[in-house]
């Protein structure tokens, strides 16, 4: 295994593709106890449009969710019992560009990692099951669509977004998800839970070689071809200026969405995340002038704060909290951002968020999951996260101010508001 230390920060990575593509990354953690792994395909709830044996196929929206949650069914009974057993923790997600099954253990180590590489490469689905498990996220997907903030994100998302499978929830709808059948099940997976289109991270005191033994043991020895997708051709411009709603809440709501420019894959993603959560905090932070302003003023309270996300061919910045004028938050934002623009970043101030921005960073090295999830989302897009340092080296007031002029723009907005029922 190539072996790469990080002297910046202190740590160690080894690294290996296995002859069937699998990447295998393993961060020694001598003297801790806790091991953590982190098995992941990149396929999340975007990957609806994608060509198969030579053929395009269209799969109902909340498929990679839905597959996630029948991975665990095994001929024997169920994954996450037999885990449990052996005294480990074991979860799953769906993102919308990444699916990861993981697990931490303080012992039986090696067996747990066995049944989770097992588990995640041997699909078994009935059309009984399938059908049962219809029922289960049907009612998850009411749920979450009785609530306010899920609903606020998702009317943003297709406000911003006219064709780009981004603007698609992951858990689907109870309508599209009545379409799944085992069959489909069977072919995301045969597209997707293929070793070349996955990686395996392990976080702990562990011996890489062996773990790298274990996954070249347990998984199948061939992989199959790279998968081409179709997220949308998605023009520049907002879907739609606003969109309102209501609901059964006592405060109105509201998230003001920024449609950003996207970075292709390399270290131009890692850089572009840098400088988007800079601009974030330098432009919405709880201690930047607007924050401070919006609050004095009663326009806001402590639910307000802003964050800025990425995709495969998206990225945007977005805002909101309880507010009883929205319109006139969103106007304030605009304002700020051209006013940063025009008359600089106070030096102290983009100082103090640049420290801050470094120091979370570096915190996050003290979490197994954290360190974990950071490097798989490296290897999908193509950047090697424990470079940070130097891409904040790189990072000057010149690149947040540019950014906040090209993408905090009224013809890039949307606003989207729950509002209490009449």
């Amino acid at each position: 295994m190539k072996q790469s230390f990080y002297e910046r920060i202190g740590e160690s990575v080894h690294r290996e593709t296995l002859p069937n593509g699998l990447q295998v990354c393993v961060v020694p953690k001598p003297g801790f106890a806790k091991k953590y792994a982190f098995f992941a395909t990149r396929y999340g709830g975007m990957d609806i449009r994608f060509q198969l044996d030579g053929k395009w196929l269209d799969t109902p929206a909340g498929i990679a969710h839905y597959l996630e949650h029948k991975m665990f069914d095994t001929r024997e009974g169920n994954a996450l019992q037999e885990l449990a057993k052996n005294g480990a923790e074991p979860n799953a997600f769906t993102s919308n560009a990444m699916t990861g099954y993981y697990f931490d253990s303080t012992d039986h180590f090696e067996e747990n990692l066995r049944i989770l590489l097992s588990f995640v490469s041997i699909p078994w689905f009935t059309e009984e099951s399938v059908a049962k498990e219809q029922g289960i996220i049907g009612q998850e997907i009411r749920m979450i669509e009785d609530n306010p903030d899920w609903q606020i994100y998702n009317r943003m998302m297709q406000s911003l977004y006219r064709t780009h499978a981004a603007r698609t929830s992951i858990a689907g709808t109870v309508e599209s998800i009545s379409h799944i059948t085992a069959e489909t099940l069977y072919q995301c997976h045969k597209a997707f839970y293929t070793p070349a289109n996955m990686i395996l991270t392990v976080v702990g005191d562990v011996d890489p070689i062996h773990v790298a033994d274990i996954a070249r043991r347990v998984l199948p020895k061939v992989s199959g071809p790279a998968i081409p997708r179709d997220y949308g051709d998605e023009p520049e411009a907002v879907a739609a200026g606003e969109t309102r709603m209501e609901m059964e809440v006592s405060c109105p709501q509201f998230l003001t969405g920024f449609k950003c420019r996207p970075a292709a894959d390399g270290e131009d993603y890692l850089r572009l995340a840098v400088v988007g959560d800079m601009a974030c905090d330098v432009l919405l932070g709880d201690s930047s002038p607007l924050y401070l302003r919006l609050y004095d003023q009663g326009l806001i309270n402590t639910s307000f704060g802003g964050s800025f996300e990425m995709m495969p061919g998206v990225a945007y910045l977005y805002a909101g909290g309880d507010c009883k004028d929205p319109r006139l938050v969103q106007e304030e934002i605009l304002k700020e951002a051209d006013r940063l623009v025009r008359e600089g970043i106070s030096e102290d101030f983009y100082q103090q968020v640049r420290r801050a921005a470094f120091g979370a960073n570096l915190r996050g090295l003290n979490s197994f999951e954290n360190i974990a999830v950071s490097l798989t989302e490296g290897y999908f897009h193509g950047y090697d996260p424990f470079r940070f340092p130097q891409v904040f080296e790189s990072v000057t007031k010149e690149d947040v101010t540019s950014f906040l002029r090209e993408n905090i723009r009224r013809e890039r907005m949307t606003l989207s508001e729950i509002v209490p029922k009449a």
